[in-house]
């Protein structure tokens, strides 16, 4: 009897891998007819503060989601930035409804910086002999077979258009065989998700019917270094500040008032170095406060299986900083990261001058159990120990003659953390679609993530529409999300397909 069972078991198991390779030619078959849209895509330019950008994406977007059966609508806002609704006209009777979040719009660009001359060109490259990226024809993309190490080059290609595009692909495939999906779908594309996202709880709130739904898949970040099918229960929160030191009125001639006039940009060095120990943990004291790390969530956390080695090798760094002992666990501590730094100007219009001011841009990465409002007001209280005066706006005349220490220090953007439990119904779902023979690789254990690093506005959503949520990501770890030379590997195109098409046929149960 034993043996029957197994015989069975293994049968069944050669059934699910039968499936998936089935579902994968025809992903790799209608993925490849995407390819030329997708590139299409990639070349309208999508930086987030320019709403021109922004209407002109949403006008895409429109058209892609009408032709494969949405009723679709723009949403405006204040800004003239427009978000894009769609919701898919097969609906089911009886079935749930899922809200999947993307967003298209996308981080500015340093053209310079890149290795190719537009990173609005989509550029296919692949690695030659000695590892290096060289570009080949677009033409490749349609060979068969598909090169799966092929990438795509461009601004967006992995955040977030891609997912856009994989999920158009799986409904392609959806109603190439006449089959319905299990869930009915609602769709929110956020074109300005890249600066925070400020007028999606307007837009919620005037909308609120629209948005309604059973449950929230955001389609977002990298999939685990391992490359295997991955699901993030949750995401930290983003707090913005601006640190700017004064130095004299006006640009000095450092012959002239060098050892004389205060270099501010050497004081903000001297500044920033007070934050955090050799090690990376930030001195403030309670900066950490309330974070609880039980020995059931370092099991999860362990479970997650990093290579740490190959992880610094990828990174380029020789080790780590110490606030938690692995990569996940210091995701689940607040950070206190210098995002940009600026002084008067480098390289060949650098001048011999003491500058008058110096710039640091901070970001504060939040966990649930931290405030970002409460990080910026410790960070504050910091400033004022070390001997600062903080001013709003320019300091006066008066604040000049007065105080030897001068800055001032900015709040800007704040998004709270989320967090969902890992046995939630909405990630039961997403686990048991990820595990199916529609999945993505259904003899694998998908890497389930307590806390993703990046921050996205679940805050808004999940207040709003009062939803649980799931994130699932799809792209490669190693996209340069948010850098030069971003990328998306066409294989992760092929696995990420397979992962929506999965979703959107599995059936979401009733509630319990």
């Amino acid at each position: 009897m034993r043996a029957l069972i197994t015989a069975i078991g293994v049968s069944l198991l050669l059934c699910r891998i039968a499936a998936a390779g089935d579902l994968e030619a025809e992903v790799v078959r209608f993925s490849q007819r995407n390819f030329a849209e997708f590139l299409e895509f990639l070349s309208i330019e999508n930086v987030a503060s320019e709403p021109r950008d922004i209407q002109n994406n949403a006008a895409f977007l429109e058209d892609a989601f009408r032709k494969r059966g949405f009723e679709v609508r723009q949403v405006s806002n204040p800004a003239q930035r427009p978000a894009v609704f769609a919701e898919y006209t097969g609906k089911v009777m009886g079935a749930r409804t899922i809200l999947f979040y993307i967003h298209f719009d996308g981080q500015p660009v340093i053209p310079e910086e890149w290795a190719q001359s537009d990173p609005f060109d989509p550029t296919i490259k692949k690695r030659d002999a000695s590892g290096q990226w060289i570009d080949v024809d677009r033409s490749q993309l349609s060979h068969e077979p598909l090169d799966q190490e092929l990438r795509v080059f461009a601004r967006a290609a992995s955040d977030d258009k891609a997912p856009i595009m994989m999920m158009l692909t799986a409904i392609d495939i959806l109603r190439a065989h006449g089959r319905m999906p299990a869930v009915n779908i609602k769709v929110i594309l956020d074109g300005e998700e890249e600066i925070g996202s400020p007028s999606l709880a307007g837009m919620v709130e005037a909308n609120h019917e629209l948005f309604e739904a059973d449950a929230l898949v955001i389609l977002d970040g990298p999939v685990h270094g391992s490359g295997l099918p991955t699901l993030a229960f949750g995401n930290r929160g983003i707090t913005e500040a601006t640190l700017t030191v004064f130095g004299p009125r006006n640009p000095l001639h450092s012959g002239h008032y060098g050892n004389y006039a205060p270099n501010p940009a050497m004081r903000l060095a001297g500044l920033l170095a007070t934050l955090k120990d050799d090690d990376g943990r930030v001195l403030i004291p309670g900066y950490y406060d309330g974070v609880e790390i039980t020995s059931a969530d370092r099991e999860v956390l362990a479970r997650t299986g990093d290579d740490e080695v190959a992880l610094r090798k990828r990174l380029g760094i020789a080790e780590a900083e110490k606030v938690g002992t692995s990569y996940q666990l210091s995701l689940q501590y607040p950070s206190l990261n210098v995002r940009g730094l600026a002084s008067a100007a480098i390289g060949d219009k650098v001048a011999n001058i003491v500058p008058s001011d110096a710039v640091a841009e901070l970001d504060m990465r939040t966990t649930p159990e931290t405030d970002g409002r409460h990080l910026f007001a410790l960070v504050r209280e910091h400033i004022q120990r070390q001997g600062f005066h903080l001013v709003d706006g320019q300091p006066t005349d008066e604040d000049r003659q007065r105080y030897p220490r001068l800055a001032s220090f900015r709040l800007g953007g704040v998004q709270a953390a989320q967090r969902m439990p890992m046995d939630s119904a909405v990630g039961r779902w997403a686990l048991h679609a990820l595990q199916s023979p529609t999945g993505p690789d259904p003899t694998t254990e998908p890497v389930r993530i307590r806390m993703m690093g990046g921050t996205v506005p679940t805050d808004v959503l999940v207040s709003a529409l009062q939803l649980t949520f799931i994130m699932v990501p799809t792209v490669n770890a190693d996209n340069n999300q948010h850098a030069h030379d971003e990328n998306l590997r066409m294989g992760n195109f092929i696995t990420g397909t397979e992962t929506i098409y999965s979703l959107l046929t599995t059936v979401f149960p009733a509630a319990e």
